[in-house]
């Protein structure tokens, strides 16, 4: 659901004090909690460490970010893969034919 127009975008008032502490465009990481701030265009050329549960990922904000929110950047759920006993055994046959050097589908070269 959005914010009210009204109302305008919520950027945390912490974030802003510490982007004017910084000179623009230094490297200086700036950690947050505040996944839920919108992108303003005061933070272009910053580099943020937005917490993701975990650990701070950083995030480098450029022009098209502006509008969007922090936590966007910053997954919160590592994928790591389906499967079972039949990917194990599909994968396994594709480095066994990646090794040999030719794909199954294509007819011998003589």
């Amino acid at each position: 659901m959005s914010r009210s127009l009204k109302k305008g975008p919520y950027v945390d008032s912490k974030l802003l004090k510490k982007i004017a502490k910084l000179k623009p465009g230094s490297k200086e990481m700036i950690k947050t909690w505040s996944r839920d701030s919108m992108i303003s265009p005061e933070m272009v050329g910053f580099t943020f460490g937005v917490h993701n549960g975990k650990d701070f990922i950083s995030v480098n904000i450029n022009e098209e970010m502006v509008g969007h929110r922090l936590g966007e950047f910053s997954p919160t759920r590592k994928f790591t893969k389906h499967g079972g006993r039949m990917q194990r055994e599909l994968e396994k046959s594709a480095t066994a034919t990646a090794a040999m050097g030719a794909s199954p589908e294509s007819p011998p070269k003589k």
